[in-house]
């Protein structure tokens, strides 16, 4: 496996992981089109790639997509899932169903720490859905930690 800089010819592939993260237990609540046009979701990838936009995509060894994650500061009037501050990039990740528990999402979520450090930010957040006890652990193991409660998700923040 390998990583690259996500560019803004990612975007297929970046709504496809959004949703894959959507589905995480196998449960399809949007289809890959109300993911594309839903007025919140689209916070997080219209206009890919905006200034201050960071992302990461990971590779097999045939340059096939495994999966991939990208944050985005996003303001106090126009939210995410895990808004915590205007200067706070939030985090989306998704990695595909067929490629996890296999070291992926680690890979990426180690990378994209790295890649906002060198951005200068001085956080990221992101939102974790109750059940979601995998990608929990993922988050808790790389440091994050709960701050505060979004219907039925949790909202972590990494301080870098």
């Amino acid at each position: 496996m390998r990583l690259r800089d996500a560019t803004d010819e990612d975007l297929d592939l970046l709504h496809d992981m959004l949703y894959e993260a959507f589905t995480w237990d196998g449960t399809a609540r949007f289809t890959r089109e109300q993911v594309r046009a839903d007025e919140h979701t689209v916070r997080y990838l219209g206009g890919w790639q905006q200034p201050g936009d960071l992302g990461l995509v990971a590779l097999d060894e045939d340059d096939r997509p495994l999966g991939a994650v990208w944050a985005r500061a996003l303001p106090a009037e126009a939210p995410g899932y895990g808004f915590v501050a205007d200067d706070v990039p939030e985090i989306g990740m998704g990695v595909g169903a067929a490629h996890r528990g296999r070291g992926v999402g680690s890979a990426l979520l180690a990378g994209h720490l790295d890649q906002a450090r060198a951005q200068g930010w001085r956080a990221l957040s992101l939102s974790v859905e109750d059940g979601n006890v995998a990608a929990r652990a993922l988050y808790e193991r790389h440091g994050f930690v709960v701050v505060g409660r979004n219907g039925g998700s949790d909202t972590m923040l990494r301080e870098l």
